[in-house]
């Protein structure tokens, strides 16, 4: 069988064509029927969230009749004149990324930012594939939803890409959006975190504990961050510069 790779618009390699087999396994596990498509979101667009959110976008994306990937983020964060000057110097030293965003008529308005003619916002230059978090590593375009509740409440797959510190807060608010459901979402958790707790003895709380106390998922559905670096194995992204940037 032929193998055949794209190289994406930011630079990076598209997956090959085993990706849609892939997608079919991972449908398949989820109890997906035709027609309805899987519905991934990362929650949190740290630097972590966003790159998964991308490494995902990158292999997936293509198939739109079988995948919806987004990434939540909050609104309203907005960037410093620095920031955004420095963004702009990103841009125009990436011929592709410089192309792509001339392709879809966003670059405008980065010429207006380093002027200092108008505020760009985090969520709005992460649709166009920048993490507020790693502004010199350009990524995929990315479906961004600002809305929490937007986000989740229909989700198949939830990725954690929150800080532990913000896990539990946001994951209590989630599970408010969770009660009507019939099913429950695989959870992957790529929080490294831990809290500690006193009663009734000393210990300390995992990520993955602190999801099933606050949305009451089940332990067995709340995969690990070890076991998000073996799922991107399974995607044959582990190779991939991004991912190896984070891991370091």
């Amino acid at each position: 069988m032929e193998v055949v790779c794209n190289e994406y618009s930011n630079g990076s390699v598209q997956a090959c064509n085993g990706s849609e087999e892939k997608l079919d396994d991972l449908r398949s596990l989820v109890g997906k029927a035709d027609g309805d498509p899987l519905r991934i979101v990362s929650v949190g667009a740290g630097a972590w969230g966003s790159v998964f959110a991308a490494l995902l976008q990158d292999t997936f994306g293509q198939f739109r009749d079988k995948v919806q990937i987004r990434i939540w983020r909050r609104p309203g964060k907005t960037l410093d004149r620095a920031t955004a000057k420095h963004l702009f110097e990103v841009i125009n030293s990436r011929e592709d990324v410089l192309r792509r965003l001339i392709r879809r008529c966003a670059y405008l308005k980065y010429v207006e930012a380093r002027l200092g003619d108008r505020t760009l916002l985090a969520d709005e230059i992460l649709k166009d594939g920048f993490c507020l978090n790693m502004i010199d590593t350009p990524l995929c375009p990315l479906k961004v939803v600002t809305n929490l509740q937007e986000a989740v409440w229909d989700a198949d797959i939830v990725v954690n890409g929150l800080p532990s510190t913000e896990t539990r807060e946001i994951f209590e608010e989630i599970s408010k959006y969770w009660k009507e459901r019939i099913t429950v979402p695989v959870i992957i958790s790529l929080a490294k975190g831990i809290e500690a707790a006193l009663e009734p003895v000393p210990h300390i709380i995992t990520p993955t504990k602190m999801i099933n106390q606050a949305s009451k998922v089940f332990l067995l559905i709340i995969m690990s961050y070890l076991f998000s670096i073996l799922l991107a194995s399974f995607l044959h992204l582990k190779d991939n510069l991004f991912l190896m940037h984070l891991i370091q």
